[in-house]
């Protein structure tokens, strides 16, 4: 389920789920805290024990809480929580201050992605290479940034699978929530089809001739610009 839309069905379980984990998340429940006790939670939210524990299972499995008979329901360490689940990721953006955060994003993907442009451009077969030539046309085409937004999230994610690496492909794609996010701030860039696109191309361009040294500096040229982008939208330096 995605927690951060609940359904009308389970509206309650959802919104519980959303409420107690952007409090955990944001520091309103520091690690090693307890959670109010359940009595106190189901008479909050006029919910039945049974609904109030599944909620809680769902904060467990995303690594945010632990249960204990007699203890209760407590606050793990932050580097215990799963960050790249979708709902933890969305509520680390809610709850950050948006340079904080897409700096420390930017950190991450100028790690991965360039590795994954270099093992692209050496195991990527011709079909892995036609996609990523048709997701970065697409971009080409798309006449706002708003249309740009997917087109972008295929072409970097086509190089990821391109990888023939599926883990690597798999943590790439577990990003996909925080790099829209980011994409939909930094595609908001003035001249955006001009400063943006000659780079995308370059990388592409890279993989097609199985440059892997040439795919990851391309990347790595892409990503400081798209960190460019971001520190002139938000207005703030993101270093």
């Amino acid at each position: 389920m995605d927690y951060r839309k609940p359904s009308d069905r389970k509206s309650m379980h959802s919104r519980i789920v959303q409420e107690l984990g952007l409090q955990i998340v944001s520091g309103r429940f520091p690690p090693d805290d307890k959670l109010p006790a359940e009595a106190l939670l189901c008479e909050e939210y006029a919910v039945s024990r049974p609904v109030l524990r599944e909620a809680t299972r769902v904060l467990v499995a995303k690594g945010l809480v632990y249960s204990k008979p007699r203890v209760g329901t407590v606050v793990k360490p932050r580097r215990e929580w799963h960050m790249l689940d979708p709902d933890v990721l969305h509520w680390l953006m809610q709850s950050s201050p948006q340079n904080e955060f897409f700096n420390v994003l930017t950190s991450v993907r100028s790690i991965i992605e360039p590795a994954a442009a270099a093992l692209a451009a050496q195991h990527a077969t011709e079909a892995d290479i036609a996609a990523i030539g048709e997701a970065y046309r697409r971009m080409e085409a798309a006449p706002t940034p708003e249309a740009l937004l997917q087109p972008d999230l295929d072409f970097h994610s086509r190089i990821a699978d391109a990888t023939h690496n599926d883990l690597l492909a798999n943590l790439c794609n577990m990003l996909s929530v925080a790099i829209a996010e980011a994409l939909k701030h930094s595609n908001q860039r003035p001249n955006l089809h001009e400063l943006a696109l000659p780079r995308h191309k370059a990388i592409l361009t890279a993989i097609e001739n199985r440059d892997a040294l040439g795919a990851r500096h391309a990347t790595l040229v892409q990503l400081d610009d798209a960190r460019s982008a971001l520190s002139v939208v938000l207005g703030t330096d993101l270093s």
